[in-house]
């Protein structure tokens, strides 16, 4: 079933929706804070103020992880040059020109790799001596070479004294993780010192998500009914991405069938429906296997406990430069987390 504009917006009308709750765009006012994804922030903030020198965050596709990374960049200190890149591919004096790019700096591959290594590292110097640190996000990390991902540890012995200069953050699917379990990647392990790995969501977190998303459009989170909720979570495994392409065609689904609310069978038809045009979402819950094996720890870092509880990656942004702040509005269940690098006396002073 394909909708068009008009016809997406004769749904939302019919719902009483401002906008559309579940785009397949990631989008920081849509961010449902489960306890999984508040943990992985929580441990991606302790990376970040405790000057880890790699901090890593995994997860399935569609577990929310480009959601996490949008949130993290709009919530940046002045304080803080940081370079987001999304292509890496190539050999040493590609990745330099491409980490140039990000951290917003004219460069020329043609150069070569000794001349961009000394161009990043006087980067990296100006920017220590005018009190700001340098973190470089990578998206997509799985995709980085054994050779790119061993360049990227030698960045970090770029230091000044005792300060390190750089801070990494890397984004990727669990291949990453067995990536780095490899013994020729032990060094870089060794330096990995905040890790998280995002599960899939539970049903409870599967209902409060669908919840939020409705209410932040403005919409009766009673529209879709508990047995709804329940067949949503058996037919996604708690991935958030397919739980919003389930929910978002359920409405048309509902709208056409004359119903003002989505129950179990709407969303058997849907999973039926997308099934059959060769979209197999049908998964086994993975809340269980989550639980029971635990993805490797790669650093030393103890997990740390979530705080009180309050989706969906799609194609990455270009490599950019991020340096403003801009709260996002609160999740329905409680604020977001409060960056721990922002309540930092120094950091705070800063804040905008």
């Amino acid at each position: 079933m394909s909708v068009d504009a008009q016809g997406r917006e004769i749904v939302l009308s019919h719902f009483g929706m401002n906008e559309r709750p579940f785009s397949s765009q990631p989008d920081p006012e849509y961010l449902y804070w489960s306890d999984a994804h508040r943990q992985a922030y929580t441990m991606l903030d302790y990376g970040l103020m405790s000057g880890a020198p790699i901090t890593v965050i995994t997860g399935e596709v569609g577990t929310g992880k480009t959601s996490l990374l949008r949130h993290l960049l709009r919530n940046i200190g002045p304080d803080v040059s940081a370079g987001l890149v999304s292509t890496a591919g190539g050999g040493r004096a590609e990745l330099l020109h491409w980490v140039l790019l990000a951290l917003g700096q004219e460069s020329n591959p043609e150069i070569g790799y000794v001349r961009l290594h000394a161009q990043f590292q006087s980067f990296l110097i100006s920017e220590f001596q005018a009190g700001r640190r340098t973190l470089l996000i990578f998206d997509e990390a799985q995709n980085l070479s054994i050779e790119t991902l061993e360049e990227l540890r030698l960045f970090t012995n770029i230091n000044a004294d005792s300060d390190s200069l750089l801070q990494l953050v890397l984004f990727g699917q669990p291949g990453l993780r067995e990536t780095l379990s490899r013994p020729e990647l032990l060094p870089f392990a060794q330096r990995v010192s905040a890790d998280y790995h995002i599960p899939a969501m539970d049903l409870e977190a599967v209902e409060g998500m669908i919840a939020h998303r409705l209410e932040a459009a403005g919409a009766n989170p009673a529209i879709f009914t508990p047995g709804a909720m329940a067949g949503i979570f058996r037919a996604t495994g708690g991935l958030p991405r397919r739980v919003s392409q389930i929910c978002d065609y359920a409405l048309v689904y509902a709208y056409g069938a004359g119903q003002d609310e989505v129950n179990s069978e709407i969303v058997d038809l849907v999973v039926r429906d997308r099934m059959a045009e060769g979209h197999f979402l049908s998964l086994a819950p993975k809340s269980k296997r989550d639980k029971s094996v635990p993805a490797p720890r790669l650093g030393g870092v103890p997990d740390l406990k979530a705080p009180p509880r309050d989706e969906d990656d799609t194609e990455p942004p270009p490599p950019t430069v991020q340096t403003t702040v801009e709260q996002p509005k609160a999740p329905r269940l409680g604020p977001a987390p409060d960056p721990l690098f922002m309540r930092h006396p120094r950091n705070r002073s800063n804040k905008r």
